[in-house]
């Protein structure tokens, strides 16, 4: 694999410039000022998860960034592994500290990903539209599934699941309708899934903090 090779993946690539996706590129600034948002609020509070899920946040923007610009395989890599690893970080604290298992099970579980991301692709990789963004669907499907479980012990973390994968929904639709609305509108319509993903990445730092300091408050 050339790793250098150019990839034209979106509607508003015009050139192989390094600003030839101007607005998919600044709209990374989204994940930057969530990750900044939420570092200001919650990484003094010395949570467990917060300042890796923060990290990786900053991450994202910045391997989103340099995909929208560079626009090569290697940038491609530096856009996605961050993501995976966020998800498989949430879903590790979404574990230990939504679910309360048993740090083995909590692994276990996490791990579990690999398989039913597999499975989801496999099932919407031939299904019109859903196939564009199948490995994404996985995040708000899995959101769905743990929420009724973490209503039992906190409604309010549940609905925050069930709100962040709403929002992902809508950041995904429009990162999907890229290609198919690439005449009627000239610029794509993914930089939105990087704006809403920024929102939604941050909100979800958020649920689980707070999580964590409500449960601390009970408990003090």
């Amino acid at each position: 694999m050339d790793l250098t090779q150019q990839i034209d993946a979106y509607c508003e690539r015009m050139d192989f410039a390094f600003w030839g996706e101007p607005i998919n590129a600044v709209t990374n600034l989204a994940f930057i000022i969530a990750a900044y948002v939420v570092q200001r609020r919650y990484a003094r509070h010395g949570l467990p998860f917060v300042w890796p899920l923060i990290i990786l946040l900053y991450a994202i923007g910045i391997g989103s960034f340099l995909f929208h610009t560079l626009a090569t395989r290697w940038a491609a890599i530096a856009d996605t592994t961050p993501i995976a690893f966020f998800i498989l970080t949430y879903l590790l604290a979404v574990n230990l500290h939504f679910m309360r298992w048993p740090v083995w099970v909590a692994y276990v579980s996490t791990l579990g990903f690999f398989p039913f991301a597999a499975g989801v692709i496999v099932i919407l990789r031939d299904v019109p539209f859903f196939a564009t963004s199948s490995f994404y669907w996985t995040v708000p499907i899995l959101l769905v599934l743990y929420a009724p479980f973490v209503w039992r012990s906190n409604a309010r973390t549940a609905k925050g699941m069930l709100a962040g994968a709403a929002l992902l929904s809508a950041s995904i639709t429009l990162r999907s309708l890229d290609d198919t609305l690439c005449q009627m509108v000239p610029v794509g319509t993914h930089f939105w899934w990087h704006i809403l993903n920024g929102v939604m990445l941050g909100y979800m730092i958020h649920v689980y903090a707070r999580h964590l300091l409500g449960n601390t408050a009970q408990q003090g």
